[in-house]
C-alpha cells in the first residue's frame, strides 16, 4: 500500500511541476510580447515606410480603407492555412468595405517581422487609416476578436472625424 502512496506522491509531484513549467514558459511569452509588441505612446508604425514590392501599396489606395490587417503567414504553418485563412476571408465577407488585408510571407519578410516584432506565425497586425499600428494578435486571432478590433478602430475614426 506504501508504495502505492509513494508512486501516487510521484505522479502528482510530476503534474505539479509540469503545470509550473508550463505557467512559467506562457508568463515570459506574454512578457516578452509586451516588451516589444509596438507601443502607441513611443512614436507609432506607420504602414508607409513599408516597401511596396514587398505588399499592394495600402496607404495610396483611391479610396483608402478605414482598416488595414497585415497577416504575417507561411505556407508550410497548418494553422495559417486551415485556421488563419478561413477567419481572414470571413472578415473580409463582413467588412470588405471597410477593411483590407495584405497577407505577408514571413520568412521572406524579415525586416517587416522586425519592425513589428513578429515571433511566431500567423500573426495579424491592425493599422488605422493613417498607418498607424492599433494591435498585434500574436497567433490564431478568430474572426469575433478581429471583427471587434475592426469595429474598435472605425469607431475611433468616426469620433475623431467628429472632432476635426
Amino acid at each position: 500500500m506504501s508504495e502505492l502512496v509513494l508512486q501516487l506522491a510521484i505522479v502528482v509531484l510530476i503534474a505539479v511541476f509540469v503545470f509550473i513549467f508550463i505557467r512559467a514558459g506562457r508568463r515570459f511569452v506574454s512578457e516578452y510580447r509586451r516588451q516589444h509588441a509596438p507601443n502607441p505612446a513611443h512614436g507609432l508604425v506607420s504602414a508607409k515606410s513599408i516597401n511596396a514590392s514587398t505588399r499592394e501599396d495600402i496607404v495610396n489606395a483611391p479610396v483608402a480603407p478605414k482598416v488595414s490587417i497585415l497577416a504575417f503567414n507561411d505556407e508550410d504553418n497548418r494553422q495559417c492555412r486551415v485556421l488563419q485563412a478561413p477567419v481572414l476571408r470571413r472578415v473580409i465577407e463582413a467588412r470588405g468595405d471597410v477593411v483590407t488585408i495584405t497577407t505577408i510571407d514571413a520568412p521572406t519578410s524579415p525586416e517587416l517581422m522586425q519592425r513589428y516584432h513578429v515571433s511566431t506565425v500567423p500573426t495579424t497586425v491592425l493599422l488605422d487609416a493613417s498607418g498607424k499600428t492599433y494591435t498585434v494578435n500574436y497567433g490564431f486571432t478568430n474572426a469575433q476578436s478581429l471583427l471587434k478590433q475592426i469595429d474598435e478602430i472605425v469607431a475611433l475614426a468616426g469620433a475623431q472625424e467628429a472632432l476635426s
